[in-house]
């Protein structure tokens, strides 16, 4: 008996043993109209099994390469497409190098060394002023955000001017903090500070609701004083 463990693998399962079969037989055929014809109905066979390639772009191309891909690039049939060779199939990319790029203070990342560069490249002093101390306020939340430990606005300073080897720097009365959180700030004032309107549709919320109730109470002693009568 022939068991499937023996026989080779199937090099696109999705087709089955039968179809890789059919294909290893049209290699056989000796005379080439006939192998045409033949390989062309099993392409037609291929195609019904798997309706839904379909709806894919290029469907007859990607089966006829299948085809070639299954009969390991060894058959002789004009297919209906171009067929890229086996070398080109199988063609290894060229290798990426590695990035050498030496990083100081990795957990501040890349992109404060690119900052840096930038503002110590401006020729603009307030400009550039302004653009440090947004430099110096994202690099204390980046290392806020790889360390647990506390930092100091002192060691960001510290740290600012060994990166751009002294030619940056933050002036010791700055606060760091201040430049990370004004915005929220503003909005917790926004947020607490109603406006007029606000407070006029609370006020009149509140006297309807009063007369409401004045109104029930109203209508609770009368009913009392009938059931007395």
């Amino acid at each position: 008996m022939d068991y499937n463990t023996a026989k080779g693998d199937i090099v696109i399962p999705e087709y089955g043993r039968n179809i890789q079969l059919l294909i290893e037989h049209a290699k056989t055929i000796a005379d080439k109209a006939e192998r045409q014809v033949f390989i062309e109905t099993v392409v037609d066979l291929m195609q019904r099994l798997h309706p839904q390639t379909r709806n894919v772009e290029d469907y007859i191309a990607k089966l006829w390469s299948h085809v070639f891909r299954i009969a390991d690039y060894e058959l002789d049939v004009d297919p209906p497409c171009e067929i890229l060779s086996r070398e080109e199939v199988y063609k290894r990319p060229e290798q990426l190098p590695y990035p050498t790029n030496y990083v100081k203070y990795r957990h501040y990342g890349k992109n404060v060394q690119e900052m840096i560069r930038k503002a110590a490249a401006m020729e603009d002093d307030e400009m550039q002023e302004e653009y440090v101390q947004v430099i110096g306020s994202y690099m204390k939340m980046a290392y806020k955000t790889w360390n647990r430990e506390n930092v100091s606005d002192e060691m960001i300073r510290k740290n600012l001017v060994k990166i751009s080897d002294g030619e940056l720097e933050l002036e010791e009365d700055t606060n760091i903090d201040g430049l990370i959180n004004p915005t929220i700030k503003r909005r917790r004032k926004i947020t607490n500070s109603s406006s007029p309107k606000t407070t006029r549709m609370r006020s009149s919320r509140s006297s309807s609701s009063r007369s409401n109730r004045s109104s029930s109470n109203v209508r609770s002693k009368s009913t009392a004083r009938r059931k007395k009568r």
